[in-house]
């Protein structure tokens, strides 16, 4: 598992807006962990539902992208909520929304409930990463309503899924890669509500700090009429090594390490039969005037010897004819020890009958 936890840039602003009198929203950077919740209830419920959920995501979430763990975490917040309303802590009813974003190198996981948004700037291209749990995006999915009727819709707060209203209540997640010089946007709908995408892209697409776009996005929701809280996070994708290099280099970890136990489970095996061969073998050799019997092989490999004494048969070469005497002395090899005593054998049988004719003509 991935540790290493990285510190993008960020910029952000969370802000009453400009006809609400208290701010019902929360977030939290606690890298690799980012989170916008968006309170619904009132005055001491929305901001309490809200708060709740981002310090339980933050106790809960993982270190890394871990989809089952992130979804645990999200459950727990709901329960929390939940738990909270029935011992007093805000009030009964109050919910909120949350999108969460874990950030490990690459990979990038977000866990959605209710209508706050996630968008990403890839290529200077805004696409937006989340589908909200809300009536409007039901009536716009379904055909009933468009997109530009659903902005200015009586109904467009209406949300249909929300922690701390269901205690089953899950999230969406979404997973994806990104890649260095992307921009993450965590909302809440006070942004999204108020600014057309493209105005989202046109100020994300800024080649500033990202403070300075979180500053500018909520001056222009304030700008367009600041209806709701308006909550912002932004964040640099800044450096992130690319998948297919991540890949690329893993494969050739992999290829060397297959070609060494290849290379090692060949060498051992070559070893192993060299040995047996070289132990089941033999050959002959002059040593000290005599014929010597060794098990093994003659000459050295790779300048290792293979040969073991076997015994010195007092054959000597001054008893044996020239040639004979002269391939000894660069060494005979056999096939196996038996041949090289039957060999030997050989010699002395010859040598009796040499030494048994020489004695013939004498008398």
């Amino acid at each position: 598992m991935k540790t290493n936890v990285h510190l993008f840039k960020t910029g952000s602003r969370t802000d009453v807006g400009k006809v609400r009198k208290h701010n019902e929203d929360s977030l939290i950077i606690k890298p690799p962990l980012y989170a916008v919740a968006d309170g619904m209830g009132g005055h001491e419920a929305g901001e309490v539902a809200s708060d709740i959920a981002i310090q339980t995501i933050a106790n809960e979430a993982p270190t890394s992208v871990d989809p089952n763990a992130l979804r645990a975490a999200v459950v727990a917040a709901n329960k929390a909520i939940i738990q909270g309303a029935r011992e007093g802590v805000g009030r009964p009813g109050m919910g909120t929304t949350l999108t969460a974003a874990v950030i490990e190198e690459d990979d990038l996981l977000i866990a959605q409930v209710g209508d706050s948004r996630a968008y990403l700037l890839h290529d200077g291209e805004l696409q937006q990463l989340t589908r909200d749990h809300s009536l409007m995006e039901e009536l716009v999915s379904s055909g009933q309503i468009t997109e530009e009727e659903a902005r200015y819709h009586p109904n467009r707060s209406i949300i249909t899924r929300a922690l701390g209203s269901d205690p089953t209540a899950q999230p969406d997640l979404y997973e994806l890669q990104v890649s260095a010089g992307d921009r993450l946007l965590l909302c809440s709908d006070g942004l999204s509500g108020m600014l057309e995408p493209e105005e989202l892209e046109r100020i994300l697409a800024g080649d500033e700090d990202p403070q300075k776009v979180a500053d500018k996005l909520v001056d222009a929701a304030n700008a367009a009429g600041g209806f709701d809280n308006i909550t912002v996070l932004v964040i640099d994708i800044d450096t992130v090594r690319p998948r297919i290099e991540q890949k690329r280099r893993r494969h050739f970890r992999i290829g060397i390490i297959s070609f060494l136990l290849v290379f090692l489970l060949l060498t051992a095996a070559a070893c192993t039969g060299l040995y047996l061969y070289a132990s089941n073998s033999a050959f002959l050799i002059a040593e000290d005037g005599q014929v010597s019997v060794y098990r093994g092989l003659t000459g050295d490999i790779a300048g290792i010897s293979l040969k073991w004494h076997e015994e010195s048969t007092g054959v000597a070469l001054k008893d044996l004819n020239t040639t004979t005497a002269k391939r000894l002395e660069q060494g005979v090899q056999m096939d196996s020890l038996d041949s090289a005593n039957e060999l030997i054998e050989q010699y002395r049988q010859q040598i009796d009958q040499r030494k048994s004719g020489d004695l013939g003509v004498d008398n």
